[in-house]
């Protein structure tokens, strides 16, 4: 390939990939604003969560049209390929998340009129300045192309499961307690689950820069603490 060829492709390749990370910017704010909105009850705020996937939405739009002209343009192989590949697959699980984060959003104004229960706020809190830090270190890793800190992401998400695990008991025990509960709990527990799944697709994009460096995808299972689909009712258990 010319040189003229590969510089034109790497450039290319470089706007696209700082579209990826405005998007993933955008993408990072969307779930801080969307867990303060629904934890302050903020609905403004939850329209402009709206909003702003809307315009995340129209990101990875662009993305994955400047990636197929890519590839019809250059006739990338090999390593450069796997780039525009991951770079697409990167952007969906943003656009994912993004729409997790919207339906977090979502159920503010759903709960506004209910009283905080048990540790539901803080646990979300928690989830979600986990998650966030985790999609920062995982778009740092694809820039870097930094397979050691991907690895460590990747293993970063059992501690998601193991929150969403413990607030799963903690909302049933209270629904068990007092049907009034039911409502609220639930709510919280969708919140969780969106947010455990923002981690799994977290951890998709850490997979994708060990594709990318590698040209393979990692055969090791990583730890999957989510556990919720095994809880009854009965190992919910009483409040002490």
């Amino acid at each position: 390939m010319a040189s003229h060829i590969v510089k034109a492709f790497d450039d290319d390749l470089t706007e696209i990939e700082n579209l990826l990370l405005e998007m993933g910017g955008m993408v990072e704010q969307l779930i801080a604003d969307a867990a303060e909105a629904l934890l302050k009850r903020d609905v403004d705020l939850t329209e402009q969560v709206r909003k702003a996937d809307k315009k995340i939405d129209a990101l990875d739009i662009k993305i994955d049209d400047l990636a197929v002209h890519l590839i019809a343009r250059r006739q990338p192989m090999a390593t450069d390929l796997r780039a525009v590949i991951c770079v697409m697959k990167v952007s969906s699980s943003l656009e994912r998340i993004g729409d997790y984060a919207k339906n977090i959003g979502k159920r503010t104004s759903v709960i506004a009129g209910e009283p905080p229960i048990g540790s539901a706020a803080p646990t979300i809190k928690n989830m979600s300045r986990l998650v966030r830090g985790m999609l920062t270190g995982a778009l740092d890793a694809f820039v870097k192309r930094d397979v050691e800190t991907a690895h460590r992401i990747r293993y970063r998400d059992e501690e998601v499961d193991l929150l969403h695990n413990a607030l799963f008991r903690e909302m049933l025990t209270y629904m068990m307690e007092d049907p009034r509960n039911i409502t609220p709990a639930m709510h919280m527990l969708f919140v969780a689950k969106n947010l455990e799944r923002v981690g799994d697709h977290i951890t998709g994009i850490a997979e994708q820069v060990h594709f990318l460096v590698t040209g393979t995808m990692q055969e090791e299972e990583r730890p999957k603490g989510d556990v919720t689909s095994y809880i009854s009712a009965e190992a919910g258990g009483a409040r002490s």
